[in-house]
């Protein structure tokens, strides 16, 4: 799993707690009357802590962040935390006190979640807090660190992921959760595909280097979570969608972060997402062992950052936005295998969103002997957690609180008052006696210090069978005239699922919205954020890597563009996936050239692009994901991404012997172990890695191959094109601890890491605590060379410098060209940025919540 991410920001790099962009905190008046009497009326917390519960909301958010990628590689950038900046800051001495580190969460598993309390006067004061603001930025510009709010981490947690299962996350931009998920799925795999290679007969693999700590921190993991069908690749997915295709975009770039073949981003409604047509199997569907309904909400939980919550709160937007809250729960269910589960959360406290949604989908679907509301006392016991709410009042848009249907129903007998034209019987309590409500968990902010949040697990006992309309009273419709309700249109692809397994999708006529409501073609997703006054936001931190990471990058938008793909009106270039036969050409010579294993899957390897060529690019992907995209192509299911960039073409003119493709550094670690010996270099010398990630385009010529110590001899005699550096583990106090691997391009003269600047500036701050600039050898070599060639004479006698072509490196020249190509990307990514993230972009990057409801404070802080 990779560790690619965006760019630096240029704002949001407080790292005390959270404040609002927009608004000064002490500007804002924390207090709504009829917020609070709501809530009071409830009684959500008892008396004898209602006023801690109001002062929490009313205070600011720590801020949180939390190690990702492979569960070794996270610990790895955790030590470095804690041995080299930990220490630092308990030393510092502020008002007579030690300042306060950054302190993981408790009942986070490995330690690999933090917050951090610190007031901002002390973190601008002292270097210490520098030099680890220094650290958080540059880890996180890669993705090894994400900044995630405390209880948005908490839904994964409980969906009890293992290898091997298929998970869907039906609202899942902006991505942290996602990310979560993926992780969960590459579980241990690291150390499988070791212990596979281990039994690998020594004549069919190169000799076997140290194990690092990434290696020894997932034994225990995968002795106990075995996946071992594909030599101990991961064969599970995640189908992560979204509704909104901009933040689908921004879904697609955290994903791309952890570099995963086992992921597909898709663009679908969640209220009817369509099914996905399985291989081989007739008329058979995929459905999920795991489904996270993570929906939109008012998200009156976060109004410790969302500020103007206090200002604009109403129980109006609970009241709109729960029938599509409840048609995304049924439709998860109907996708989740018998046996499995589907966590539902919320970052709202109003139980109209919350408990009255979990309790009508359970009705709908038969009862709680069909959908079992599950019970989470023993998981996470450290997590405190309050039960859902049995008994509530349903406000509405006027601020008036209703106790029954009844009431609410004699109320407006002659249908003329519009607001309670909007209430619906299942959004009250007096009719969901057979629920256990009490097994849901609330979260809130004076039980350990975060936001609101509300989680639900459900467990499918047996199949959902349809049910014929106003068959039970529970389905039954209202009958005034203000609530003619239409039902909304399924997909193709759910008739085919009715057709498959016929009782299975449950009609979802009763549950369309009334007259001025939000319906079930809104897009989910928006109200999660707003969308408006994306114009007045920065961009700068959202912008893309310099390689391909978001979508495609722009050459192969305009190669595609060449090759006939279409562009949907309101939306970006569908995305074209064709495989590659195994015994395509370039497939052949990357295998021959790699000296690549018989046991690396051939069938997997596809292009983006229309004629099905690798003009370009070569991507890689699992085996189920495969399937599921050669299987549904022309059903109109909306893929937006999938696979991970493992080649890309990188010509050597004048020498046959090379390959054409080098190895990107994406996908380098699922290949990297199946590679044989011959371009494959073994680096233990830290001078020499630190040299390598310092300068770029290290010279190798006459002698100064000698200045790379253990890895330049090897390079002298090494043919041109791209070869593999293993950083070797010496179990030394000063070696290594963890195993790297990186590409590194041969080139005539010069050699060069394929990395970009910052991963190579975050690996020099994380290894050697080195934060001074990267150098480019080549490209201030050019600069010198032109300078020196414009030169005015000295003398009328001398002929102008001028009048001659300046001389140019070997990396400028064709027989190179890397540096003429990352100007010529970097060009055409900043063009790519304009067009698909724009002004858009961080907008899209902020916290879910109703329309009103402030920005996130933190761009990085994409919690929910």
């Amino acid at each position: 799993m990779g560790k690619r991410g965006h760019k630096t920001a240029r704002r949001g790099q407080n790292w005390g707690r959270a404040r609002t962009e927009r608004q000064d905190p002490h500007e804002v008046e924390r207090t709504n009357k009829l917020f609070e009497r709501y809530y009071n009326e409830l009684k959500i917390v008892g008396d004898d802590e209602r006023h801690k519960f109001w002062e929490a909301l009313r205070t600011d958010l720590p801020n949180s962040f939390r190690f990702t990628g492979s569960r070794g590689h996270a610990l790895a950038v955790q030590q470095r935390l804690m041995e080299r900046h930990i220490p630092k800051i308990e030393s510092i001495v502020y008002d007579g006190e030690n300042a306060s580190p950054p302190e993981a969460i408790p009942w986070y598993p490995d330690r690999l979640a933090w917050s951090m309390n610190t007031p901002r006067r002390v973190v601008r004061k002292y270097p210490p807090f520098a030099s680890f603001q220094k650290f958080l930025v540059a880890e996180n510009s890669v993705g090894n660190i994400s900044r995630q709010e405390i209880v948005s981490m908490i839904p994964p947690l409980f969906m009890d992921i293992k290898p091997g299962m298929t998970v869907l996350d039906l609202c899942a931009a902006p991505g942290s959760k996602a990310a979560q998920l993926i992780e969960m799925i590459h579980g241990g795999e690291e150390a499988r595909v070791r212990k596979v290679l281990e039994n690998v007969p020594p004549n069919d693999r190169r000799p076997l280097d140290s194990a690092g700590l990434e290696i020894d921190a997932e034994k225990s993991q995968a002795s106990v979570e075995e996946d071992y069908a594909d030599d101990g690749r991961a064969t599970g997915l995640l189908v992560a969608n979204d509704k909104e295709w901009k933040r689908a975009n921004l879904l697609i770039h955290q994903c791309k972060r952890l570099n995963s073949p086992n992921i597909i981003v898709t663009n679908h409604d969640a209220t009817v997402f369509p099914s996905l047509k399985l291989r081989g199997l007739g008329e058979k569907y995929l459905k999920f062992d795991r489904v996270l309904a993570d929906v939109p909400c008012s998200g009156d939980g976060t109004c410790r950052k969302n500020l103007n919550v206090w200002r604009d709160w109403t129980g109006g937007n609970g009241v709109g936005l729960h029938p599509t809250q409840l048609r995304i729960l049924i439709r998860a269910l109907q996708m989740l295998k018998v046996g499995g589960k589907v966590v539902y959360s919320t970052c709202s406290m109003n139980p109209v969103e919350n408990e009255a949604v979990i309790a009508s989908a359970i009705e709908h679907c038969g009862g709680p002997d069909i959908v079992k509301l599950a019970q989470t006392d023993d998981s996470l016991p450290s997590l405190q957690r309050r039960p859902g709410l049995t008994d509530w009042k349903v406000a509405d848009r006027d601020g008036r609180f209703w106790s029954s249907w009844e009431e609410a129903k004699e109320a407006n007998k002659d249908g003329s008052d519009l607001t309670l034209s909007r209430l619906r019987e299942s959004m009250f309590c007096n009719k969901f006696t057979s629920v256990p409500l009490n097994h849901c968990m609330r979260y809130y902010p004076h039980l350990q210090d975060t936001g609101a949040f509300f989680v639900a697990v459900l467990e499918k006992q047996t199949e959902i069978r349809a049910t014929t309309q106003n068959t039970t009273s529970a389905h039954k419709s209202s009958k005034s005239s203000d609530q003619v309700q239409q039902p909304p249109q399924i997909p193709s692809s759910s008739t085919d699922l009715e057709h498959a397994e016929k009782g299975e999708d449950l009609p979802i006529h009763d549950l369309a919205p009334a007259n001025g409501e939000m319906n079930a073609n809104s897009s989910a997703s928006a109200l999660k954020r707003p969308l408006d006054g994306a114009d007045e936001m920065e961009t700068e931190a959202f912008k893309r890597p310099r390689t391909d990471d978001n979508i495609r990058s722009a050459e192969g938008r305009a190669e595609s563009r060449q090759m006939g793909e279409t562009r949907s009106s309101n939306g970006p270039p569908e995305e074209v996936f064709k495989y590659l036969s195994p015994e395509h050409p370039a497939l052949v010579d990357i295998y021959r050239f790699y000296d690549v294993s018989a046991r690396f899957p051939k069938d997997r390897f596809m292009v983006r692009n229309a004629t099905g060529e690798p003009v370009k690019a070569i991507y890689y992907t699992s085996e189920l994901a495969r399937d599921i995209l050669v299987e549904n192509e022309g059903r109109k299911v909306k893929f937006v991404h999938a696979g991970v960039k493992m080649f890309m073409k990188q010509e050597v003119h004048g020498r046959e012997e090379s390959c054409k493709f080098r190895i990107q550094n994406e996908g380098l670690p699922i290949i990297e172990p199946w590679l044989g010996s011959s371009r494959v270099l073994r680096l233990r010398d830290q001078g020499t890695l630190h040299k390598l990630l310092k300068e770029m385009f290290p010279k190798i010529i006459d002698d100064e191959w000698t200045a790379l110590r253990d890895i330049g001899e090897p390079l002298r005699d090494l043919s041109l094109g791209c070869c593999i550096v293993v950083v070797e583990p010496d179990g030394t106090a000063n070696g290594f601890l963890e195993r790297l691997v990186m590409p590194l391009w041969r080139g005539l003269k010069s050699v060069n890491l394929m990395l970009p600047k910052e991963d190579r500036s975050a690996m020099l701050l994380r290894l050697f605590d080195d934060d001074s600039p990267v150098v480019n050898t080549a490209i201030d070599l050019h600069q010198n060379r032109k300078e020196a060639s414009f030169k005015r004479p000295e003398s009328p006698n001398q002929t102008p410098l001028n009048d001659s072509k300046p001389e140019v490196s070997e990396e400028e020249n064709g027989s190179g060209s890397l540096v003429d190509a990352i100007a010529v990307e970097q060009k055409l990514e900043e063009k790519e940025d304009a067009v698909l993230s724009g002004k858009q972009a961080a907008m899209d990057s902020k916290e879910e919540a109703a329309p009103g409801v402030a920005d996130e404070d933190d761009n990085f802080n994409k919690t929910i």
